[in-house]
């Protein structure tokens, strides 16, 4: 099945033009335990000084996120309650500035993969050309490393990360991160049958409590409800049980939170449709969610990154491929069983992205078009240079003011 995107969207076109595709060598969907697939661990003497290093890298690549994280976390943390008086005056100026701090930290992370090689390509359409109006993402999920790429794939997304909000496993509310994310307003889910209820009611008092008031634009979203390893065997059981397609590079998405993001955020009409993301005048641009870019992330040897590869940088440069496709939201059933269709869709579109990827290092061309395009996504060096070096001052600076109050009052 060839993927096609959806109607009605703007033109995909990047700022700088597209890119002849970067193949990836195609991908075995299947690893068997023949001596094919075995890697060698023993290590020769022509092969130590490379491995030192390496490891010498990885330690020295781990103490500056330490040292990284024990000088931004606690910066943005001080920032935020010195800015309380704003938020009471002006609560729309806080927001936008918490935002950019936020993404600036999100940068950060970012180039800890960037400087270790892990670059991204992007395919599909251009998601810069929405990056204004209100959009969930729906992203397949195999490893940790999918949060580090989006965080580096969408810092060139205009006002999007910083008004981006994440809902995510709530084991990361305990990560060092996981304070940054509370503030930010970011939700935590937890996952398994006896939560998922009353995870969803605590969903909607909590988008109708914190989206809105916080300007928030983007909602990232894991539909599958956990990584591809964990799940697949459980999704290819319910769809042999319900005669549904059987997926190997994807799972069956769970609908439990996108039906209550689209049935909180959507802005209705009088008749009671959705107000559609193509349908914007200059003078009446709808309130609400207007797009749905569905998001697949593809690793090349079907070999994800997770995080602690990102952080010590001991992988090989990797480049990830990125798809989005955009789906106006009016052209989205909010019923119940009309959007488990929808994503069901959605997902069995995904399964045969990936699989034409595996096989040709590529993702297929949209329809009319006779070769897929890319786009090498990059991060600026000055940017990143300046965001550390900000963090590190503002270390600096807030370890010498706690002093000084610290020595005053004891």
């Amino acid at each position: 099945m060839t993927a096609t995107p959806g109607p009605g969207t703007p033109a995909a076109a990047a700022t700088t033009g597209p890119r002849p595709c970067r193949r990836s060598p195609p991908a075995p969907i299947e690893k068997d335990g023949t001596d094919a697939g075995v890697v060698t661990m023993a290590v020769t003497v022509e092969g130590a000084p490379w491995l030192g290093w390496t490891v010498a890298k990885a330690l020295m690549r781990f103490a500056f996120m330490v040292a990284n994280n024990l000088v931004a976390i606690p910066s943005y943390i001080c920032y935020v309650i010195m800015l309380q008086p704003l938020r009471v005056l002006d609560r729309k100026r806080f927001w936008y500035i918490e935002g950019l701090m936020y993404k600036w930290l999100l940068g950060m992370v970012a180039s800890w993969g960037w400087y270790a090689g892990y670059t991204v390509m992007e395919w599909g359409e251009d998601v810069k050309a929405i990056s204004n109006d209100e959009a969930v993402m729906l992203v397949n999920h195999q490893a940790t490393g999918d949060v580090c790429t989006l965080m580096m794939c969408l810092q060139d997304k205009g006002p999007a990360v910083a008004q981006m909000m994440w809902l995510m496993d709530h084991i990361f509310k305990y990560t060092n991160f996981g304070i940054v994310s509370l503030i930010h307003g970011d939700f935590f889910i937890r996952q398994g049958r006896s939560y998922r209820d009353q995870q969803l009611l605590v969903l909607k008092k909590h988008l109708e409590q914190n989206y809105r008031s916080r300007d928030r634009k983007w909602i990232v979203l894991f539909p599958e409800g956990g990584f591809l390893r964990k799940r697949r065997e459980t999704s290819q059981a319910f769809a042999k049980k319900n005669n549904l397609p059987f997926l190997t590079h994807v799972t069956l998405p769970r609908f439990g939170a996108t039906n209550i993001i689209l049935n909180a955020l959507v802005a209705r009409q009088e008749n009671g449709s959705p107000a559609g993301g193509d349908a914007r005048g200059l003078d009446c641009k709808p309130r609400g969610l207007q797009w749905i870019i569905d998001t697949t992330i593809a690793y090349p040897n079907a070999e994800p990154i997770d995080i602690q590869t990102w952080i010590l940088g001991y992988r090989k440069p990797t480049v990830t491929h990125v798809h989005y496709r955009m789906f106006p939201i009016k052209d989205v059933p909010l019923e119940t069983d009309g959007l488990a269709s929808w994503l069901y869709q959605r997902f069995i579109e995904k399964e045969a992205l990936l699989s034409h990827f595996y096989k040709t290092g590529a993702f297929p061309p949209a329809q009319g078009q006779k070769e897929a395009v890319s786009r090498e996504m990059a991060l600026s060096n000055m940017w990143i240079f300046l965001i550390q070096s900000f963090a590190f001052l503002s270390g600096y600076l807030w370890y010498h003011i706690i002093q000084y109050f610290y020595h005053c009052l004891f």
